[in-house]
């Protein structure tokens, strides 16, 4: 369907009573633009006027059902793109007895088995449980680069949907038919699953109190006129009530709650709920990992230093024993900067490896002569050498301390008791980093790095990073920990993750971004994923959270505003008859009684579609002060909201004299 056409039609269908009540500031708008059509008729000021109070109010109502159905056709045509990835697929699912059976998607439940190929798509969401493969996520996140995913890492979540480009892999399914990742994004694109924010909730309530505080006092006006002997027509009541409520920000209200999340996917953050985005622009502590996010996260090996007796030549032998068939990609450094030679590898001959442990924090070779190689973490080598009866080398201390100082991350090499030679590895901290952590400063919001390098290291690089804080060899209990602390301290906490282990973290912090990459658990415990799986990513969010805080409280003080100016207009023409010298607030002088009243209804209507671009796309975002921001707003929409009003209900008011109204 045309989406213009989509757009205009649900603008119509807004108008019936089911859809026109969840509003209650614009049902009374609705309410009072069918009583105009009735009264329109028999009003003193003739049927020609009523028609236009009835035009002008249902103009009104119009373009704020207009606000809302652009917003939510623009998550819709989201949402087809992603329709188009849940097709419906056929699996191999795997059987007990080893055999693959051919059944659709839509019949996988939890727990099932599949197998999926090169060219294939996978079926449902999932984890790889054996394999690895390179996989375009293009239909989901719109990046034509494949991504590599592989078992018993925390790059192992597959979404239903996207294609495997090579190899081979089996997934087990962990969302059962109707709940997938796509199924639950593209209802959350569509608005159908929206939640309404806080601060939306709290603003609503104020507009419904101020609507019925007016509807009040406009309903007890003809008994005080009467009192006086003067008859209100119904229809200027009507009209006056219309100008005092505030019917802008009413009507643009939930544009820009939907608006907020459609920003959100445009940088390709899935927010599951308003609140999520809302809730990032009132963060103001932000925990980030260092490696990947802070660091680029590859460690490569940059110096080989000798110890004690040892030459240089040793030296870079045993280290490039100890990594040539590690398959990491510090080990591969190392292995570059040793060297490579016939003789290095003849030793490798049956020799058995000892991957890296996380209990141990080495890992190494036994070779065929009996010899034990090792590599690992400098406490972690020191206290295995000293258990074997060794000596530690004088200089061993000074280097790693040093190594450590300068951000690097010192790894000791030995031979069996012998402590051989110290390897440095360097992590570079991402360009421009420092920048964006300053203009997070700036807004407010404490930046804590966490990371699992030892504290001189991580003092280090925090330093180089500008961030406010570290949290050094951090388990996941101690990110859960910091993490209440810093609530407990009545801040809002945002957390990046994409592991298992990060999901507690996650699912306890304010804000927990999860990478699209990452483990289902992560996946579930966030309420944001980023589907570029960028951990920076975080920073555009608070960014767009702010930007969307702003934008409401833009747009209801310009509301509000208005409203000051509309009551120059209808007031003056309404009391003169009472008291001749209310005639001095007519200080727009328009021409008539009819005039006015038009004018203010018809600049009431118009103003609402000529604010729908800037609900969309939000207030431009400057970081700064709050009472700077607050100042602005006041200047900018607080001083305009008064005097545009002005300035356009004259214009109307003109125009309507020049076609002789």
């Amino acid at each position: 369907m045309n989406m213009r056409y989509e757009i205009a039609l649900e603008t119509f269908r807004k108008l019936s009573p089911t859809k026109a009540f969840s509003n209650p500031v614009m049902a009374i708008v609705w309410i009072g633009t069918w009583l105009s059509l009735l009264l329109a008729p028999s009003n003193n000021l003739g049927w020609a006027f009523g028609i236009a109070v009835f035009v002008a109010l249902l103009t009104t109502v119009l373009f704020a059902n207009f606000a809302e159905a652009v917003a939510e056709a623009r998550g819709r045509g989201q949402a087809r793109a992603l329709r188009e990835a849940r097709k419906d697929l056929m699996a191999n699912v795997l059987l007990q007895d080893g055999s693959v059976q051919i059944k659709p998607a839509s019949a996988l439940q939890c727990g099932d088995r599949v197998r999926v190929s090169a060219g294939e798509q996978i079926p449902a969401d999932g984890e790889i449980v054996q394999g690895c493969a390179s996989i375009s996520e293009a239909a989901v996140t719109g990046e034509s680069a494949p991504v590599l995913r592989e078992a018993e890492t925390d790059r192992s979540g597959v979404i239903g949907g996207t294609l495997v480009m090579s190899d081979q892999i089996d997934v087990e399914i962990t969302a059962a038919p109707g709940d997938s990742f796509l199924d639950r994004m593209i209802s959350l694109v569509e608005g159908a699953n929206r939640q309404k924010t806080p601060n939306e909730i709290a603003l609503g309530q104020l507009l419904i109190i101020m609507t019925l505080t007016f509807l009040i006092v406009v309903l007890t006006l003809p008994f005080v006129a009467r009192q006086l002997g003067l008859q209100i027509n119904p229809l200027i009541l009507i009209a006056l009530l219309v100008c005092l409520i505030p019917t802008t920000i009413s009507g643009l209200l939930p544009a820009i709650g939907i608006a907020g999340m459609n920003r959100a996917l445009k940088h390709n953050v899935l927010a599951k709920s308003g609140k999520a985005v809302e809730v990032a622009g009132d963060l103001d502590v932000l925990m980030l990992d260092k490696t990947g996010t802070i660091t680029h996260g590859d460690r490569m090996a940059t110096r080989i230093i000798p110890l004690g007796r040892y030459t240089e030549d040793t030296a870079r032998r045993i280290s490039y024993l100890t990594s040539a068939m590690d398959p990491t990609p510090e080990g591969k450094s190392i292995v570059t900067l040793a060297g490579d030679q016939a003789e290095w590898k003849a030793t490798l001959t049956n020799a058995e490896f000892l991957p890296f442990s996380a209990t141990t924090r080495m890992s190494g070779l036994n070779l065929s002569n009996g010899v034990q190689l090792r590599k690992g973490a400098a406490d972690s080598i020191t206290a295995h050498c000293a258990q074997l009866g060794g000596r530690i080398p004088p200089k061993t201390e000074s280097l790693v301390e040093e190594i450590a100082r300068a951000g690097g991350t010192p790894l000791l090499v030995c031979e069996d008791a012998d402590i051989v030679a110290v390897i440095e590895l360097s992590d570079v901290v991402k360009p421009g980093i420092q920048a964006r952590f300053a203009r997070l400063r700036s807004m407010g919001i404490r930046t804590v790095m966490i990371t699992g390098d030892n504290p001189l290291t991580a003092a280090a690089i925090a330093a180089k990073a500008g961030v406010d804080d570290y949290m050094a060899q951090a388990r996941p209990e101690d990110k859960l920990a910091r993490i209440r602390e810093e609530q407990a301290a009545g801040h809002l906490v945002a957390m990046v993750g994409d592991g298992t282990n990060d999901a507690p973290a996650l699912a306890q912090a304010d804000i927990g971004l999860a990478m699209n990459s990452g483990t289902q658990a992560a996946r579930e415990a966030g309420n944001m994923v980023d589907l570029d799986s960028n951990p920076t990513k975080l920073l555009e969010v608070v960014e767009i959270g702010k930007q969307q805080l702003i934008t409401r409280g833009a747009l209801t003080t310009f509301s509000l505003a208005n409203d000051v100016s509309k009551y120059f207009a209808i007031l003056p023409v309404l009391f003169v008859p009472i008291s001749p010298g209310m005639a001095s607030l007519n200080v727009m002088h328009l021409a008539s009684t009819s005039s006015a009243v038009l004018s203010a209804l018809i600049f009431n209507a118009i103003v609402i579609p000529l604010l729908i671009p800037l609900a969309l796309k939000g207030v431009p975002f400057v970081p700064g002060p709050a009472t700077n921001l607050l100042r602005r707003n006041m200047l900018v929409y607080g001083a305009g909201g008064v005097l545009l009003p002005f300035i356009g209900i004259k214009l109307i008011d003109l125009a309507l004299q020049f076609i002789r109204f």
